[in-house]
């Protein structure tokens, strides 16, 4: 059967995160149940790169599809996006080796977290509005703490004893586009809510509540700090699956615009 490589950008208000659960609705199920009524038929395989979280979003989910079809990819994407609710959409669809594999192929991911300065009215689904004045310099400062290989059980529900916590934290840049603080994090993996979490510590940081001396401890030891400054899924964007054949890390730009107030 052919295989196929999926892009695909979604908003996940409205969704029990990527994956595929009983008695909820998830991105993966809509999608999945969407391919049905195109290709009529339940014999296909099709996974994702990764999850993500309930409310999470993403502007470049991968996932392949192996499927036993004549279609063109152009023609199988636009009858998979008919057949969606307007809040999923396939951004691409490419035919794939045989052995292509969404997340065992996939050797780093980069999330985008949007936290704002002010109130908004128009992009409140997709920001962490924060009243607070914020130091960025402080929270750079505090994301060099988290680059390398770390363990994050301190920032993450997963169970260490049944999931390694190390990740390879490879990046984490702030840039200011009006009011918008634009937090990228690429890593190798990531485990549950540790970007959330990582995103809640640099906030805090960025407060003036915690120093380098309490962030490293947070690396060091088992805390349950993180958990209590986790920030909300709704600015946190699964930006890039990153692949061999992927190009450079992009510029960092803004979902939704948010300007200083006139």
């Amino acid at each position: 059967m052919p295989r196929f490589k999926l892009t695909i950008e979604y908003e996940g208000t409205r969704y029990s995160g990527w994956q595929i659960q009983k008695n909820a609705r998830t991105v993966q199920g809509e999608i999945a149940e969407a391919l049905r009524t195109v290709l009529k038929t339940d014999s296909f395989e099709f996974l994702g790169s990764g999850r993500t979280d309930a409310g999470v979003h993403a502007l470049g989910q991968v996932a392949h599809l192996e499927a036993p079809t004549v279609l063109a990819p152009h023609i199988l994407r636009m009858k998979i996006n008919d057949a969606l609710p307007p809040d999923i959409n396939i951004l691409d669809v490419r035919t794939a080796p045989p052995r292509f594999h969404a997340r065992h192929n996939a050797f780093a991911r980069s999330y985008l977290y949007q936290i704002c300065r002010r109130r908004t009215a128009f992009g409140k689904r997709f920001v962490w509005w924060v009243k607070e004045d914020l130091d960025t310099a402080s929270m750079r400062t505090a994301a060099e703490l988290f680059t390398g290989m770390q363990d994050l059980r301190s920032f993450t529900d997963d169970d260490p004893e049944k999931k390694s916590t190390r990740v390879l934290l490879e990046e984490i840049k702030l840039k200011e586009a009006g009011d918008l603080i634009l937090v990228r994090v690429v890593g190798s993996h990531f485990l549950w809510k540790s970007v959330r979490r990582i995103v809640g510590v640099l906030v805090e940081a960025g407060k003036g509540k915690l120093g380098e001396t309490d962030i490293r401890g947070l690396l060091k030891t088992h805390s349950s700090t993180p958990a209590g400054l986790t920030a909300p899924p709704s600015g946190l964007f699964l930006e890039t699956v990153y692949y061999e054949e992927n190009p450079a890390s992009s510029p960092i730009h803004p979902v939704v615009a948010v300007n200083h107030e006139r």
